[in-house]
């Protein structure tokens, strides 16, 4: 059991993010619903949502590093319970502040702890097969979608936005918690003792010397531009292609198939592209992967009819949702691991940070140009800086095959 118990942890981890990141994205399903009872203007409501995105970015670099001080499970096992109050409190909410508050601040937070941690502990299981594991854990985050939109609109149906929500905060409590438990942390050797010489302050610093150069290195310095680069690449497509089928003529069910299409291409592409990476290396993937969607990005511009937006949609689900988990199988070639948690949850802030540019400055180029296609051209020529910048990625500075003294007991 020991052997083979990486692909445990993977299990628990993509269970953890498919219900923790599905109860946070369900929050377009409950808009109508919140707006009709409340009279809350959409915006506010929808201000939940980018409030969250921002706490999430910057929560889970302060969970990564504590992570790193104490352990995945009791960071995991904090925000389970901080997930539940979120979802608790927005259901029992009187006032929009306060929402925006418990469902953005509290529970945005709490996803934030999730990724980070969880990551870094599962990568660490495993010396083969490292990205096609860590594929496998962002797949959980890949179905929430499919899984807990569809089943917060039948409770809101039966029952009412209030009492919905209220029973997802106790069924992802049910269900994060146990598996929660499951997280463990893999058979490493002993880390080197601390310098006697090293400053009192030093060792208490929540982000220890060791974590601190991670995050100055060269390494870390162009795996977060790349990062970021790739998410401010494809983060307003994403937001705003369904709005402009719609102007060339598509349906809004039509239109909306070509969000959902991309979703279930990111699947596929994150097993494919993990298998691709255990097969070929990370750093060949990942630069093929963002020049192929900075193509398929300018290629939009040239888009009009419904079936050329869905060909499209296929295969840019399929590349960004299979690029996207790499970048933390290449954090592990560059970092040992007992920085892990510090550096993923620095390259979670980073690439919110992206995700955040590309809806705000997509709305600023149509309401300018009245048109899409200079952010299409915008969007493609971000991609292929980051798709350029991933060439230059330093070589690692220690052996891929794993960190010295870690157990190769993973498949």
């Amino acid at each position: 059991m020991e052997r083979h118990y990486g692909w445990v942890m993977v299990a628990a981890g993509a269970v953890i993010s498919c219900v923790a990141f599905g109860a946070m994205f369900a929050l377009p399903v409950y808009l109508q619903p919140i707006a009709d009872e409340t009279g809350w203007s959409r915006a506010g409501i929808s201000g939940a949502m980018t409030l969250g995105f921002i706490t999430l970015g910057v929560g889970g670099f302060g969970w990564g590093a504590l992570s790193d001080r104490i352990g995945a499970r009791p960071v995991v096992l904090i925000a389970a319970a901080m997930t539940f109050a979120g979802l608790a409190l927005a259901s029992t909410a009187q006032n929009l502040l306060l929402f925006q508050l418990a469902f953005g601040g509290l529970l945005g937070l709490a996803i934030g702890a999730f990724m980070a941690p969880i990551m870094a502990s599962t990568i660490a299981w495993f010396d083969k097969n490292r990205a096609l594991a860590i594929s496998l854990v962002s797949l959980g985050g890949g179905v929430a979608p499919m899984v807990m939109t569809p089943l917060t609109t039948v409770l809101i149906q039966s029952m009412g936005w209030r009492s919905a929500m209220l029973t997802v905060a106790i069924a992802a409590a049910i269900i994060i918690f146990p598996a929660a438990l499951l997280i463990r942390s893999a058979p490493t050797a002993a880390e080197p003792a601390t310098s006697p010489t090293a400053p009192a302050a030093a060792k208490a610093s929540f982000l220890p010397p060791a974590a601190r150069k991670a995050l100055r290195s060269p390494q870390f310095l162009v795996l977060a531009g790349v990062f970021f680069l790739c998410c401010g690449a494809h983060s307003g497509p994403i937001f705003h292609t369904v709005s402009y089928a719609m102007i060339c003529g598509a349906t809004p069910i039509l239109a909306a198939g070509i969000y959902s299409l991309e979703g279930v291409a990111g699947l596929f592409g994150r097993v494919g592209f993990g298998m691709l990476a255990d097969r070929i290396g990370v750093r060949p993937v990942i630069v093929g992967g963002l020049a192929l969607q900075a193509i398929g990005i300018f290629s939009y511009i040239y888009v009009t009819e419904v079936a050329h937006f869905y060909l499209l949609a296929l295969v840019l689900g399929l590349v960004y949702g299979g690029v996207m988990p790499l970048y933390s199988v290449l954090a592990r070639d560059y970092f040992p691991g007992h920085v892990m948690g510090t550096v993923l949850g620095a390259m979670t802030m980073t690439s919110s940070i992206g995700m955040a540019f590309g809806p705000v400055g997509g709305g600023w180029l149509y309401d300018t140009f009245g048109t899409y296609h200079w952010l299409y051209i915008a969007s493609a020529a971000v991609g292929l800086g980051a798709a350029l910048l991933a060439l230059v990625f330093p070589p690692p500075s220690r052996p891929e095959t794993g960190e010295a003294g870690m157990t190769p007991q993973a498949a």
